[in-house]
């Protein structure tokens, strides 16, 4: 029983950067050994192991046989005679398919995944990588994370798996998974010119340019920004068909609807105060500011400071003693009408 460590911790380590969790590979194990030395069994489809003290993951060594379409389409075989090259074989990038011995240091490379690292390139291990779509995902990350190139040769590859209809057994959830994190990568826009230069990207996420925005900020921020140039309605199917979670999807559905406010010089109180009701500023001051956040990158004219200092003298207003002055009548009016006079006084 032998175990090395692999993936993202030996890439990183090579690159100088931090390292922030270790994977491990055991060879020569079975599930039984691996519980009888305190090794605490997690995987659902394939032996993980968490180790007794560090928690790090331990895998067995495994192969992957294609079975079926997507990326649950596999057939996992994990026995003691597979090698540690054969697991890595089975890895979707070179820069992703090495390993190190931690007795000895010696680093385990068979598929030339450190001179793909020094020329800043990705590059697929081999032909299996075709078989598993999520990918391609993988692989925009990885240049919106490091700024490298994708190989030609992988490129093709993943032109192909678009062509064929491969990438059309995508599943939302990993989608986003992979999408929303190349979204706060370093340079998010690798992501989108992979996407684009595969063919994914009208598939994904149609209507969508490049126009090299300032993404920054949170996750919803530059979601929000990325979809700037839908309208609401195309917003809506693109959230619905990548099951965006709520809270980024409200940032980006909010800025749709007040496309044509973010672009006025000098709109009226009334509408200063619509978009804060629209946007919930009152109860959702942190959303709010996320929305306006986007909107300020988006629209180099848009006037933040005017928004946010008409929150703050509308949210000053005492809607509980205007509420109960007009008990029995329309309290909602008469709050909306002490806003607008307070957004008024202060513009």
């Amino acid at each position: 029983m032998k175990a090395y460590v692999v993936g993202g911790a030996v890439r990183d380590e090579l690159l100088g950067l931090p390292v922030q969790d270790r994977d491990y590979v055991v060879v020569g194990a079975t599930p039984e050994a691996m519980v009888a030395k305190g090794f605490i069994p997690v995987g659902k489809d394939f032996p993980v192991f968490l180790h007794p003290r560090t928690r790090e993951e331990y895998a067995l060594a495994r192969t992957e046989r294609k079975s079926g379409r997507g990326y649950k389409g596999f057939t996992v075989h994990a026995a003691p005679e597979v090698t540690l090259e054969e697991d890595l074989r089975r890895r979707d990038l070179t820069i992703n398919a090495m390993a190190k011995d931690p007795d000895s240091g010696a680093l385990i490379d068979p598929f030339g995944g450190k001179a793909d690292l020094e020329q800043k390139v990705l590059r697929h291990v081999g032909e299996a990588f075709a078989e598993d779509p999520v990918r391609i995902l993988r692989v925009a990350r990885f240049a919106a994370r490091f700024g490298f190139a994708v190989h030609p040769s992988t490129m093709a590859l993943m032109r192909n798996m678009v062509g064929c209809g491969e990438a059309d057994y995508l599943v939302p959830e990993r989608v986003w998974q992979e999408f929303s994190k190349g979204l706060m990568e370093q340079h998010p826009e690798r992501m989108l010119e992979v996407l684009v230069e595969c063919g994914l990207q009208p598939k994904l996420l149609p209507g969508v340019d490049l126009d090299r925005k300032r993404y920054q900020g949170s996750l919803a921020v530059r979601h929000a920004l990325l979809l700037w140039p839908l309208d609401a309605r195309q917003v809506r199917a693109i959230n619905l068909r990548l099951k965006v979670p709520n809270d980024v999807e409200q940032v980006s559905d909010v800025a749709a609807r007040y496309r044509a406010f973010f672009s006025r010089k000098s709109p009226e109180a009334a509408e200063v105060l619509d978009f804060l009701k629209g946007a919930d500023a009152f109860r959702r001051p942190e959303r709010f500011g996320e929305i306006v956040e986007a909107a300020r990158l988006a629209v180099p004219s848009f006037d933040a400071s005017r928004v946010e200092a008409a929150l703050r003298a509308a949210g000053a207003v005492d809607a509980a003693a205007i509420a109960k002055a007009n008990a029995g009548g329309d309290i909602g009016r008469a709050i909306d009408e002490a806003r607008l006079a307070a957004i008024a006084r202060g513009a």
